[in-house]
């Protein structure tokens, strides 16, 4: 199997990552499939919400089991379904206000990108393309959204205003797989995951948020980088990586400095996002048999599992606190 191919992505489409990097490495890497990551922003404030999807089926608010969006509270209370589709919805991401919430979804026969209310109200379709159009994530000033696209024929990164308007191109690289953007905190750079220098791998680089110039590779490893995820305080990224021989949630400087294992364990952990006050870190996780969310210290302390279903919890973004 490719690592580029576009069915195998929209069959996996269940997982967070750049599908078309990372499927064939999940197979072959015990269930590295695609990561969401959300690879979004995360926003500076009071820890609010934890937005994530789930195929737990309940005979009337999803009796088909598949994936909707659902939120709960930071100690994984007040559980609330958001959407209620016979299709797939993933990759929720809040906004920097916390009053909105913009994902990916194939309820009109191919994975478009809409946005909605925090309660799940006033849902909008943003993008129109018969391409994949997936894992977006909003700018810090709530102003535009980077998302993946394969419209021009491989991953790349995108930008677009906020009402899907003014959609552009700005990984720009027709050889490789570009995907999972994160943008910094003050808005200048993106992060994303990328295998454009060496096609067998994929390594975390961030570019400007304006035009894709300024290209910077962040890791340097055999190993699968992926899934960045900023720091609100914008001096360091959460990454998913496979240098430990299965998945694990790392911490670096926003330079690639000081990389540090989190998680250690012997289970699948990846899709970390930091908490809004920079102190936690959301993540799932397989440890206790499917997929679930978790949380833990910045430092890879106090891990907590969040939710308890049969069913697999997937792609945590954790938002700030609404203020006013």
């Amino acid at each position: 199997m490719t690592v580029n191919t576009v069915a195998a992505k929209k069959t996996t489409h269940y997982f967070r990552a750049t599908l078309a990097a990372l499927m064939a490495l999940a197979l072959a890497a015990s269930l590295l499939a695609r990561f969401a990551g959300p690879a979004e922003a995360a926003f500076p404030g009071q820890n609010g919400k934890i937005v994530f999807a789930s195929n737990r089926t309940t005979l009337v608010t999803n009796p088909t089991g598949d994936n909707e969006i659902y939120t709960m509270n930071a100690d994984g209370t007040g559980l609330k379904q958001l959407t209620f589709n016979k299709s797939d919805d993933n990759n929720p991401a809040f906004s920097p206000s916390g009053r909105r919430i913009v994902f990916d979804g194939n309820r009109d026969g191919n994975f478009e990108i809409y946005t909605m209310k925090a309660d799940g109200s006033n849902q909008k379709r943003l993008t129109h393309n018969d391409a994949l159009d997936y894992v977006p994530a909003y700018s810090p000033d709530g102003s535009k959204i980077a998302f993946e696209s394969v419209r021009d024929g491989n991953d790349e990164v995108y930008t677009m205003d906020s009402d899907g308007t003014d959609q552009k191109n700005v990984s720009k690289n027709s050889a490789s797989v570009d995907g999972n953007p994160a943008w910094s905190p003050d808005g200048e750079r993106i992060a994303f995951q990328s295998n454009r220098y060496e096609h067998d791998n994929i390594d975390i680089y961030t570019m400007k948020s304006a035009d894709g110039t300024g290209l910077d590779r962040v890791t340097h490893d055999e190993a699968v980088d992926s899934t960045p995820n900023w720091s609100p305080d914008g001096q360091g990224i959460a990454f998913t990586s496979t240098r430990s021989g299965n998945l694990d949630v790392y911490v670096m400087g926003k330079d690639g400095s000081g990389q540090t294992d989190l998680t250690t364990s012997s289970a699948q952990d990846r899709n970390p996002a930091y908490s809004p006050d920079s102190k936690k870190v959301a993540f799932l996780s397989t440890r206790d048999g499917n997929f679930e969310i978790y949380k833990m210290s910045a430092n890879g302390a106090n891990q907590a599992r969040l939710t308890n279903n049969a069913r697999s919890d997937v792609f945590p973004d954790w938002g700030p606190k609404p203020v006013g």
